[in-house]
């Protein structure tokens, strides 16, 4: 079988798709993968690469697109589900990758460390301006608590937090079993000191957290984002942060990446990362790995575990 990589897998898992198929690495443009994609029975990209519904009905021979990553909202999966393309990904890949760095982004924001260290590096020594709070004995809400966000909770408890979640989704049992407390969405926002959110982007959470949801969090609390930039209207984010409704927020992720022109850029309480939730060595090499399994099963026939237009199958 032909398949096409725009974006890029660890060598390791390249080497084994190849093992078996014909594989091109080409990162195209949007209308060069347009003019080529009907010679390709299979897919696979990272976040770059928009698989439209043009792109789908463009490959005649796609069979499968396989996204090396957690989210999918790059791909038209209603398009691709319509001509029974299999669309899969790797849900497990950056897990602990993501779940790290939101508590990396937790520690920064309580202790001040990206200030403290750009002060220093100016020539100060004020000890006294960065003052901080320990993470022992507060409470952390997790908007969302699928994979990521349980990793999130293990990791924070053992700092000694509180751990609640909102999340419709997360059947009680397993939430008890992680010693996570579930609550409504009014009370994650009034009870969180910090609140680290860890859902999917769909038309119902994008926009999820603004100004009613500022306005009834505590004044010291803190909001990480390492999920989707589009959860969070930036916007009200700002306002909130230069009120001072809310203490200050770090984020990975963000409405327009990169953030050109946001109101966020100029303020000293937000800390920010450039979408790195899965840089690291480990993470690119589950993902590239599972995806190039996912993929392979479909080729070969079969039904992947990690199939997201599940209705293809019946």
């Amino acid at each position: 079988m032909k398949v096409l990589v725009t974006d890029g897998i660890e060598k390791e898992a390249l080497a084994k798709l190849q093992s078996s198929h014909q594989v091109d690495t080409i990162e195209m443009s949007p209308d060069d993968l347009l003019k080529n994609i009907e010679k390709y029975d299979a897919l696979i990209v990272r976040g770059r690469t928009k698989v439209t519904a043009q792109v789908i009905e463009k490959g005649k021979n796609l069979k499968v697109v396989g996204r090396a990553g957690v989210g999918v909202d790059n791909v038209d999966i209603a398009a691709a589900s319509k001509r029974k393309i299999a669309v899969v990904n790797a849900p497990t890949g950056s897990t602990v990758s993501v779940a790290e760095l939101a508590i990396g982004h937790m520690i920064s924001l309580a202790r001040k460390l990206p200030t403290a260290d750009k002060s220093i590096k100016s020539g100060k020594w004020d000890k006294k301006a960065f003052m901080g709070t320990e993470l022992n004995g507060k409470t952390l809400g997790l908007l969302g608590s699928g994979r990521i966000g349980t990793e999130v909770a293990k990791r924070a408890q053992a700092f000694g937090m509180k751990t609640i979640a909102f999340d419709p989704y997360l059947p009680p049992a397993i939430a008890k079993q992680n010693k996570i407390e579930l609550v409504n969405k009014g009370s994650l926002f009034a009870e969180s000191d910090f609140l680290s959110i860890h859902t999917a982007l769909t038309p119902e959470t994008k926009g999820m957290v603004g100004p009613q949801e500022f306005a009834s969090m505590k004044k010291t609390a803190f909001l990480i984002n390492c999920a989707r930039g589009e959860v969070v209207q930036e916007k009200a984010l700002a306002e909130a942060l230069k009120s001072g409704k809310i203490a200050g927020a770090a984020l990975d992720v963000f409405e327009n990446e990169p953030p050109t022109g946001s109101p966020l850029l100029s303020l000293e309480n937000v800390f920010m990362t450039p979408h790195i939730g899965a840089s690291t060595n480990e993470a690119q090499l589950r993902a590239g790995m599972t995806i190039v399994d996912q993929v392979d099963m479909v080729l070969r026939g079969s039904k992947p575990e990690f199939i997201v237009n599940k209705e293809i199958y019946g």
